[in-house]
């Protein structure tokens, strides 16, 4: 067992990363040694990349212990870089953790100054002067590379800066001047969000917090509101939304609902959240309370007004789409399936169920009354059964399913459908289809695998369906 991590009063005192923890021991008796557990680690950053969102949209993990954020065009909001600094910088402290933090130009920059134990706001135009004295390490390169750099005397992120750049490339990589490069802002070095971005987003900070569900739902109608008069700008309509709660203590609770259509109605969309509270309920943890709500809008679609007639005035039934949004809201997203055809002839390919949306209905073809009749329950896939039947093409007398005999008292057909040979092989065989009704009035959908006659295994008999 080796040290996976230091704080800094056991730094201090010699011990050292990838150290035994008996040597560790015997150097320091009084080592408090706690068992490594990376899966927490990074259950423990993700949480606090969501509860970082409080300050952008555009939070990204990198590595086991690193956060970037994408301030650009947020600072104002909290006074300014160095006033976002100060308040990050004291919220991380009061709940505990210890974080370097720096703000420049580059993240690669940010990340190297971090490092290095600067913290502070570097002003633009200062990139090139600061990352003179830092470490080579600082610049994320592996450490062979840095093993080759110390070997030739460059400890320095300065002492390079100068060189050559095409010798340097051939002896160390070319990954040297590439994190150079983003570090300086010379070559680009995007922050991807963990997060979708969302199209639109109303915050409400709080003086008192909340715990209530009645006073919450309040919040996200108020938020809703604030959004109304820009989604009717536009001519859209939400068709996802994700109401943030920040709790005191740091923790971040994320409610999502789904909207068959697209709505900008803070009432109705305040009534999706009512039914998701509802759903969870008894898992919903305000804890000390919620300081910050915050009301994005993942996901938008155009808004195509209907002129309501005289008849539909003053009627009170639900329409389609709010009936499934709030089941799928309290229920969760995708649970309402419509089958949707597919372009094959084979039964079991011909659909499937998709979730409800309103490009599925409008894209569904229409059932025509030249369609052959089909079973009520089509199985996804057929079941063998033990057939008796007329040679060669009759169909079954009697027949086994599920250990149950059937004698046949009708039967229709046969049906037959080619197999789809770019699919399954130019030898798979056809299907001859027959609708049964054994002496009890049940009736079924068989087919018969197969051809008598024919070279290879004889035909096998398969139940496809049942009608209702």
């Amino acid at each position: 067992m080796r040290l996976a991590a230091l704080d800094e009063l056991a730094a201090q005192v010699g011990l050292r990363l990838g150290q035994g923890v008996a040597e560790a021991r015997a150097c320091l008796p009084e080592v408090d040694i706690i068992e490594a557990d990376p899966a927490a680690d990074a259950r423990l950053l993700t949480s606090l990349a969501d509860w970082c969102g409080r300050y952008t949209p555009l939070v990204a993990i990198h590595g086991d212990n690193t956060l970037f954020l994408d301030v650009t065009g947020c600072c104002h909001l909290f006074g300014g870089e160095r006033a976002l600094f100060d308040d990050l910088a004291a919220r991380l402290f009061h709940m505990g953790f210890e974080a370097r933090l720096a703000i420049s130009a580059t993240p690669g920059l940010s990340y190297a100054m971090a490092f290095a134990g600067h913290q502070k706001v570097l002003p633009t135009g200062d990139e090139a002067s600061m990352l003179q004295g830092l470490p080579l390490a600082a610049l994320r390169l592996e450490s062979e590379t840095l093993d080759g750099l110390a070997q030739a005397g460059l400890k320095r992120a300065g002492d390079i800066m100068d060189m050559a750049r095409a010798p340097l490339a051939r002896r160390f990589g070319a990954e040297v001047l590439r994190r150079l490069d983003q570090a300086l802002g010379r070559e680009g070095e995007p922050v991807s969000p963990r997060m979708p971005v969302a199209a639109l987003s109303a915050e409400r900070q709080l003086v008192e917090p909340v715990t209530a569900e009645e006073d919450i739902l309040a919040l996200a109608q108020h938020l809703g509101s604030n959004l109304e008069d820009t989604l009717a700008q536009r001519g859209l309509g939400g068709l996802g939304f994700v109401l943030a709660l920040y709790r005191v203590d740091g923790r971040v609770v994320s409610l999502s609902v789904r909207s068959p259509a697209p709505l900008k109605t803070a009432a109705r969309i305040a009534g999706l959240f009512r039914e998701r509270l509802a759903a969870i309920h008894d898992d919903f943890d305000a804890g000390y309370g919620f300081e910050t709500v915050r009301l994005s809008v993942l996901a938008t679609g155009p808004l195509n007004p209907v002129q309501p007639d005289f008849a539909s005035a003053g009627r009170s039934d639900l329409s389609l789409d709010d009936f499934v949004g709030k089941v799928e809201a309290r229920l969760g997203s995708g649970v309402i399936r419509v089958p949707v055809l597919h372009a094959s002839h084979i039964p079991e390919r011909a659909s499937a169920l998709a979730p409800f949306s309103r490009d599925v209905m409008e894209g569904a073809p229409a059932s025509g009354g030249s369609q052959r009749l089909r079973p009520m329950r089509l199985f996804a896939h057929p079941e063998p059964v033990e057939a008796i039947a007329e040679v060669p093409e009759g169909p079954p007398i009697t027949f086994r399913w599920r250990r149950t005999l059937h004698r046949v008292n009708r039967a229709e057909g046969p049906e037959r459908i080619e197999a789809e040979w770019w699919i399954d092989g130019e030898t798979a065989s056809p299907r001859d289809y027959f609708r049964i009704e054994d002496q009890g009035g049940r009736r079924f959908w068989l087919y018969r695998q197969g051809l008598y006659g024919t070279a290879g295994l004889p035909p096998r008999w398969f139940m496809h369906g049942v009608f209702a």
